[in-house]
């Protein structure tokens, strides 16, 4: 019994090299979808060295220096320790404005919009450095790590916060009309600002500053 065997046409020049263009932007359409589908998972440094990762973009005006924003947060430690929230303190979220905050966090704000959510790696000295308060649960060389979530925006209004004094984006502090915490919100159950707060040397009344974190 024979087998017939049916030859197949080799290829043209020319035909070879439009297969090989078409499965090179096949593939890099794929590599490009494939870039898209994980945006939300890229981690991307500034040049002051601050890592950030975009989890949800936000919508409507940028925040400035001028604002004061309601947000809610969680800081971490790069073992995973959770060494503040808001959560933590009864669901309260943070009032804050860039001007009181320390650089890391304030940088990231800068980039956020209402309803956006970010996660942040402030390095130490875009955070508290040798300024560490006394009873923190950091210490001056660790890497601070921060998932905020923006909720209210108040253009224009920083200037509030600073003319209630320090303390005054703290958990628990009255925001501004239009600004409050959703109902239903339980009180701040935190003593002293929250790690994002500005270090300071002193308050106004020239006692040391609050330990910073979960009080317990």
């Amino acid at each position: 019994m024979s087998v017939t065997a049916v030859p197949i046409r080799p290829l043209r020049r020319g035909s070879v090299l439009k297969l090989w263009i078409g499965l090179l932007v096949l593939s890099l359409a794929a590599a490009g979808l494939a870039w898209i589908g994980t945006a939300g998972q890229q981690v991307a440094t500034t040049a002051s060295g601050l890592r950030y990762q975009v989890v949800q973009e936000g919508e409507g005006p940028t925040i400035t220096a001028a604002d004061l924003v309601l947000l809610h947060y969680t800081g971490r430690l790069e073992n995973g320790t959770v060494f503040d929230s808001s959560e933590q303190r009864g669901g309260q979220p943070m009032v804050a404005s860039v001007g009181n905050i320390i650089p890391g966090f304030a940088e990231g704000l800068q980039m956020m919009q209402k309803g956006g959510r970010y996660r942040l790696w402030i390095p130490p000295e875009l955070g508290y450095g040798d300024r560490v308060p006394p009873g923190a649960p950091f210490g001056p060389t660790d890497t601070l790590i921060f998932d905020i979530e923006i909720l209210e925006i108040a253009p224009g209004m920083a200037a509030m916060q600073n003319m209630m004094g320090p303390g005054g984006g703290a958990p628990g502090a009255a925001p501004p009309e239009g600004m409050g915490p959703p109902e239903g919100a339980g009180p701040p159950q935190g003593a002293g600002p929250p790690p994002g707060a500005a270090p300071a040397s002193e308050d106004a009344t020239g006692a040391p500053p609050a330990p910073t974190g979960n009080s317990q």
